[in-house]
């Protein structure tokens, strides 16, 4: 007996040591609350090799976290890349790396969740034509197809054609079942959605089964950092809606979106407060629809950084069934003792609450 207990002291104290230790870890204010984890716009990471193994962090944190945080799903913002299809890297310190080595460092983040958890993600403006949305070419379909990630398998419940005519993950719904908040789907839709997008949209919101079901869209460009939303954008995409043209077209006339999910909009800035965007206005049937943007990517006052510091995140769907709670968190902060008093942004603009009703 004396033995046994040796030896189970012994493999206590290996497993303890091999452990790591990290000084900061984030939790719920509510064990029984679920999340949501927000990736914003991640191409400054992919675009340089330096910095691409902080994306990968910034996944493995996610994949870390599942149980602990009980995460239902990451929503990623779109612009996986800076540039869509060139096989040389931008000039002028845009970026080290080919459209291949971006793609395939987007892809490799991603794989930390493969087969872990339901991420859903969306294209951005840098994921089309040649360097950014000089048309609808994008490799995407090639790098995350429906059949990647076997968690997609039982929550990917509809999908919509390309520009190619392709059904693909540029715009697809997922339904998530929950205790607490009943049915959520979560809509994503390609950058500047095409007519055909919008129209798949809103009559998948608008089918009788998500009737009583709550509706979080995910698009790249929605809202900018002072709220407003915009009724054309630089680009040279046809049959293009932009995010004036998503409101009204779809988001308003649907009773069910309760809330939008954006990045794409920034500028190099040290202000915390130019990096995200906030507003909630009143659809058709006069509920609340909630509307957030957050880009990290040159928070730290720069386009060529490090790609934003690893900020994330943590939506809170606390167990009263509508209300969320917002928490700003770096895992790349949070990692050291030196530096996880950094690791909140605590501002009221990146900690607060709203209402899903």
């Amino acid at each position: 007996m004396r033995k046994t207990i040796f030896l189970f002291a012994l493999l206590a104290g290996t497993l303890s040591l091999q452990a790591q230790n990290y000084p900061l870890r984030a939790r719920l204010s509510d064990p029984n609350s679920f999340s949501v984890i927000v990736i914003p716009d991640p191409q400054s990471y992919t675009k340089f090799a330096a910095n691409q193994p902080l994306f990968e962090l910034q996944t493995a944190w996610i994949a870390r976290e599942i149980d602990s945080l009980r995460i239902l799903t990451a929503l990623c913002t779109g612009d996986l890349v800076e540039q869509n299809e060139t096989a040389i890297p931008l000039a002028f310190r845009k970026t080290d790396q080919t459209s291949a080595e971006q793609w395939r460092a987007a892809s490799r983040a991603f794989e930390r969740l493969d087969n872990k958890l339901p991420y859903v993600v969306c294209t951005g403006n840098h994921d089309y034509g040649y360097t950014k949305s000089e048309n609808r070419l994008s490799r995407f379909p090639d790098y995350f197809p429906m059949t990647r990630n076997e968690c997609w398998r039982h929550k990917i419940v509809s999908v919509c054609n390309n520009a190619h005519g392709i059904p693909t993950l540029e715009n697809a719904a997922y339904e998530f079942h929950t205790d607490t908040w009943g049915d959520l789907l979560v809509v994503s839709l390609e950058f500047a959605p095409r007519d055909e997008a919008i129209e798949w949209a809103r009559k998948l919101v608008a089918e009788p089964r998500y009737a009583n079901t709550r509706v979080i869209l995910l698009t790249h460009s929605f809202i900018a950092w002072k709220g407003n939303r915009k009724k054309t954008e630089p680009y040279e995409l046809t049959d293009a809606n932009y995010q004036q043209a998503i409101w009204d077209k779809l988001v308003y006339p649907s009773p069910n979106i309760r809330l939008v999910i954006c990045g794409h909009e920034c500028h190099p800035t040290t202000d915390y407060f130019e990096t995200v965007g906030f507003r909630t206005d009143k659809n058709a049937a006069g509920k609340s629809v909630a509307q957030m943007m957050f880009n990290a990517q040159t928070a730290d006052g720069q386009w060529h950084g490090n790609g934003g510091d690893c900020w994330l995140r943590i939506l809170e769907f606390l167990p009263d069934g509508r209300t969320v709670s917002v928490r700003t968190f770096s895992p790349m902060f949070a990692l050291s003792p030196v530096t996880c008093d950094k690791a909140w942004r605590t501002a009221d603009y990146d900690q607060f609450t709203f209402d899903m009703e």
